[in-house]
């Protein structure tokens, strides 16, 4: 397995907030789907352009769909998502693609769909001539040894530890009943 084409994403102050002010639900469903902090290639429409397409030209189903995700649904290739959830989590030492299960094994076919949703044929998307293969985009080694689970690392320097960024409503973390308490 190659390394991804481009860099891992960081969100931006703005992107983090609306991230998590998304329900928990669809959170999860981001995370799985690998676009919580998607890759865009470069597109021939402006962003003004790309709205008035899906405002426009998508289906009800296919707005329905797009609407419900932060970043959207629809416009993500497999070769645009973003960094898998465990290692967002800090657990690169099982990171997706280390497990060589699914996504990893994932023959990358799309498909195009009717207005309805139904699947009506299968698109494989090759962007620059490569194949279409989403590569977890975070820095951590996807074989070899795996780096060691957060507990049983040394201990960084003061300066190097990240502090814990709170949550944009108190409610949605998960952690909020146990410090109240």
């Amino acid at each position: 397995m190659t390394a991804p084409a481009r860099p891992q994403r960081v969100l931006t102050e703005k992107e983090l907030e609306v991230v998590c002010g998304i329900d928990l639900l669809t959170l999860h469903k981001c995370l799985l789907l690998g676009i919580v902090d998607p890759v865009p290639n470069l597109s021939p429409m402006s962003e003004d352009e790309g709205a008035w397409v899906r405002e426009h030209v998508f289906s009800p189903h296919h707005r329905f769909v797009e609407r419900g995700y932060p970043w959207g649904f629809w416009r993500w290739s497999y070769c645009e998502k973003g960094t898998c959830w465990n290692c967002l989590s800090d657990r690169c030492d099982i990171c997706v693609h280390r497990q060589q299960g699914r996504p990893d094994v994932c023959d990358n076919t799309d498909h195009l769909l009717a207005f309805d949703g139904r699947a009506l044929a299968q698109v494989i998307r090759r962007p620059d001539g490569r194949p279409c293969a989403w590569v977890c985009r975070c820095p951590c080694p996807k074989t070899g040894p795996a780096p060691p689970p957060p507990w049983k690392r040394k201990a960084a320097p003061a300066d190097a530890v990240r502090p814990r960024r709170p949550p944009a409503r108190p409610d949605m973390d998960p952690l909020f009943e146990l410090e109240a308490s």
